[in-house]
């Protein structure tokens, strides 16, 4: 069996994000870390290698500044990786990313593709089910289990008040969710020989992508800028009788709050 992940670099989620002139994110000295919701991919694709034998295969579109990410995938139990890196790519366009990747695991033939439902700095949820839908296979988001039963997958999907159980046919691409399996920490020796492990760096034509498909004229929504929340206010305590303090805190909900 053969599963790839496809993984990113984020920063880290305890940081403290600033924001540039132009209102993007600003990246230089900041921790960059394994988005967490690929790492939970990356942790039961080991977990479904363990039990059942194959390979996994990490994936990831950037540069050379990702391999810290990579690496620390392959010193979790994955076998290999492939990183595409190009000038020409937009990494901000999920469609671009996405056409590439459906072009590497075409290739690649893996039975399951595993990945985040979506990434801890955009959050946008597009790219993965952007590669399925590529690809012609199917896909189930937001999942906090996985078992296999021969070449059919039984996997939890998470719902809004609840979960249900899914099979799937394989091949099939599944988004993990916080739950789906517990990160495990790699040992010194772990992270060693994961430096013997190979990544594979492919540019667009390795691949056979035409620049002008994944570069940023081929983008259909552009985000412009990014803005911090801002910060929380201190609550207000309404004092009086019931019925008194009641309508004030209606009125204060519609008038101030804008949440009636």
């Amino acid at each position: 069996m053969k599963i790839a992940v496809c993984v990113k670099q984020t920063i880290d989620t305890e940081a403290v994000i600033t924001l540039d002139a132009d209102g993007q994110v600003v990246t230089d000295g900041a921790a960059l870390i394994i988005d967490p919701y690929a790492e939970f991919a990356v942790e039961k694709a080991v977990q479904l290698k363990e039990a059942n034998g194959g390979e996994v295969v990490v994936v990831t579109v950037g540069t050379q500044d990702d391999v810290p990410a990579i690496r620390h995938a392959l010193s979790m139990g994955a076998d290999r990786a492939i990183l595409i890196e190009d000038a020409n790519i937009d990494t901000t366009n999920p469609l671009a990313k996405a056409r590439i990747l459906a072009a590497v695991l075409e290739a690649e033939q893996p039975d399951i593709i595993m990945g985040g439902y979506k990434s801890g700095d955009t959050g946008q949820a597009q790219t993965l089910p952007r590669v399925a839908a590529i690809m012609g296979i199917p896909q189930v988001g937001w999942i906090t289990g996985l078992e296999l039963e021969g070449e059919t997958a039984l996997v939890d999907h998470e719902l809004d008040d609840g979960v249900e159980r899914v099979s799937v046919a394989l091949p099939a691409l599944f988004t993990a969710q916080q739950g789906l399996a517990e990160p495990r920490y790699p040992t010194v020796r772990d992270i060693m020989q994961s430096k013997k492990k190979p990544i594979d760096t492919k540019d667009l034509a390795a691949i056979g992508i035409d620049p002008s498909l994944v570069g940023p004229a081929a983008a259909q929504v552009v985000v412009k800028s990014y803005a911090l929340k801002p910060e929380r206010e201190g609550g207000r305590i309404v004092e009086g009788d019931v019925p008194d303090a009641v309508a004030e805190t209606a009125g204060l909900l519609a008038s101030e709050a804008k949440v009636l």
